[in-house]
């Protein structure tokens, strides 16, 4: 009798455990989410090979069906419609130019889309001729960038946000070439800079020197869903684990924003 209710007040004590452990996960029912991918390959072979690296690095999260993943080199194929269904819109390595294009992701992104950018995403000088554009990404036209691609010491300002609350508050980037702005976007109100150059790297570059000044690397304009990464050239910009965990944090940041609901809220009943 005493050893068959020691089994059973320990049995009990595993069926406790058991239930108090499964409140702590979920296994997803359903894909979480839709994200569109836009990239392009007009362009030069750096940014074509940091377009397949990023494919290839998303792709490798969606094993297990967690999430349905798409990507395109024509934004035409996505008119407003069509891409309101996408919790998250990714701007590899090129921005559109077409203005129906142009117009349906505006409204996209000022009907609660969201958005994640990387580099070249966010390049415009004087032929763009997309202001609403810059205003978004809160940045002015390109001034200047360092060459050639190299690492760089980051400083990550802040780490209470979502983003940056597990990142050490220095790391090293992987190899690459970095822009800098004509309006530092530090410098708006609804802009916050998560991540920036650290001054330590000046003089910065070795063909082309930046000397000083401000360096955001990422940042999120408040007024909207979204966040800019300011790497991307190059295959090599996966091969850091701390830049690796900053792209998913942004990632399911964004996502978690969504005006659906937060895809990875836990279920219940």
């Amino acid at each position: 009798m005493k050893r068959f209710i020691s089994f059973f007040s320990a049995l009990l004590v595993m069926l406790c455990v058991t239930n108090a452990s499964a409140q702590e996960f979920e296994y997803a029912r359903a894909p979480r989410f839709k994200a569109l991918f836009y990239y392009s390959m007009n362009v030069e072979l750096a940014h074509q090979q940091f377009a397949q690296g990023t494919l290839d690095f998303f792709k490798g999260l969606t094993v297990g069906d967690g999430w349905t993943m798409e990507s395109t080199q024509n934004l035409a194929d996505y008119p407003y419609e069509r891409l309101k269904e996408f919790d998250i819109v990714v701007f590899i390595n090129d921005a559109p130019t077409d203005p129906k294009v142009r117009a349906d992701f505006q409204k996209y992104m000022e009907n609660g889309g969201g958005w994640l950018g990387f580099h070249a995403a966010a390049y415009n000088d004087a032929s763009t001729k997309w202001p609403w554009y810059n205003e978004f990404l809160g940045c002015g036209k390109f001034l200047c960038n360092q060459w050639p691609p190299q690492p760089a010491l980051l400083t990550v300002e802040t780490t209470v946000h979502p983003v940056t609350k597990n990142l050490p508050v220095e790391f090293v980037s992987a190899p690459s070439e970095f822009y800098m702005w004509q309006e530092n976007p530090r410098d708006k109100d609804n802009v916050e800079v998560l991540v920036s150059i650290s001054p330590k790297n000046y003089p910065f570059g070795i063909k082309d020197v930046v000397y000083s000044g401000d360096f955001p690397i990422a940042w999120t304009n408040k007024n909207f869903r979204m966040l800019y990464i300011n790497w991307g050239h190059g295959d090599d910009e996966y091969m850091e684990s701390t830049q690796n965990l900053m792209a998913v944090n942004a990632f399911r940041w964004i996502l978690s924003r969504s005006p659906k609901g937060n895809p990875f809220a836990k279920y219940t009943k």
